[in-house]
């Protein structure tokens, strides 16, 4: 029987962050991912620390950024790869009204930081944005798609990564240890995404999950290096390829793409985009999100060695080092957790 510190099941943003907290402080640990969750794999990948349909600051973003790009970067020079990309983020604005609201909002002291006050002209042809844009500052966008492939390959090279279903009546309990199967450990995380709600062990929790729909297009004449804000987001991917989106639905809990998602991105891009382009991919996933829109974290309220890690919703890049670092604080050192992240915000209601 193989023993590990560690069984973490799932395999997307949150699980990857805290595998990296367990590799700094040398504890041993296996995955578990069958590829059935796609939220991270699907996300746009945006840091931004602004939200930008009310100019408000994202909760927590100085922490999380502080902590998210150096390990993002730390992930790159271990794995030879290239994730993180710095990108301007330029808010569309439709009305000098709107102009009024963002240089108000960036005399705040909380959202100084992370707005230019200098009104931008449009300079592409293609864009139609007569009242210009604002530019949010410390942005960027980390390929999840290649990062959770490189790092699902980085697993399974360290013996690391069963690529199969985790399945949850075969947790055996014995003292303070857990068997499962072949397997001796002290520890579970559950950082499954949407696919917690099949979890017995914490499918009580509120997680409500909206699908995303994303589109890319090649738009050879558009030639932009900026992300654009309006009603959907644009963003450069490189070799006239951009990412469009997404889509919010709440109903939907498939990952099948729909045509009505597509119509309603481009719609919507159509009201400020005039260059011709194609619709080369089209993809879906359901977030995990959470009614008050705060991640669910925690250990299980019978089974002191069971512990969740999930609700990052569309915000995983950022907000998935800063939880994992107090998950990790929580089973090592019984530091409390954050008590707006802290699943026991919903045991005690």
């Amino acid at each position: 029987m193989k023993e590990v510190d560690y069984i973490i099941v799932g395999c997307g943003l949150a699980s990857i962050a805290f595998c990296e907290e367990l590799r700094v402080h040398n504890k041993t640990f296996v995955v578990f991912d069958d590829s059935s969750q796609k939220s991270s794999i699907v996300a746009a990948g945006l840091y931004n620390p602004v939200i930008l349909k009310r100019f408000s600051k994202v909760w927590k973003a100085k922490e999380q950024l502080a902590l998210a790009r150096p390990l993002y970067s730390k992930i790159e020079n271990e794995l030879k790869i290239k994730i993180d990309y710095e990108l301007s983020i330029l808010r569309r604005f439709i009305s000098i009204e709107e102009q009024n609201k963002w240089f108000t909002a960036s005399d705040k002291p909380s959202l100084e930081p992370f707005l230019s006050t200098n009104l931008i002209k449009n300079s592409s042809e293609y864009i139609d944005a007569n009242f210009g844009f604002g530019e949010v500052l410390h942005a960027g966008r980390i390929d999840t798609e290649t990062l959770i492939l490189n790092y699902k390959a980085f697993l399974k090279s360290n013996n690391s990564l069963f690529e199969t279903s985790f399945v949850y009546n075969n947790i055996q309990f014995e003292n303070d240890d857990i068997h499962y199967e072949n397997l001796k450990t002290n520890q579970i995380v559950f950082a499954e995404g949407f696919g917690v709600k099949q979890n017995p062990y914490f499918n009580h929790l509120p997680l409500t999950g909206s699908k995303g729909e994303i589109l890319t297009i090649k738009a050879p004449d558009l030639k932009i290096d900026y992300a654009i804000k309006s009603s959907v987001f644009v963003i450069p991917l490189g070799n006239d390829l951009y990412n469009v989106g997404a889509t919010y639905d709440n109903n939907d809990k498939s990952n099948v793409p729909t045509e009505k998602a597509k119509e309603e991105l481009l719609l919507k891009l159509g009201k400020f985009l005039t260059c011709n382009f194609e619709v080369v991919d089209h993809i879906a996933g359901v977030r995990p999100t959470v009614k008050d829109r705060r991640p669910l974290v925690g250990r299980h309220f019978k089974h002191n060695n069971l512990y969740v890690l999930n609700g990052l919703g569309t915000r995983g890049v950022m907000i998935a080092p800063y939880v994992s670092k107090q998950l990790f604080k929580l089973i090592e050192t019984n530091e409390s957790l954050d008590s707006e992240i802290d699943i026991n915000r919903f045991n005690e209601k």
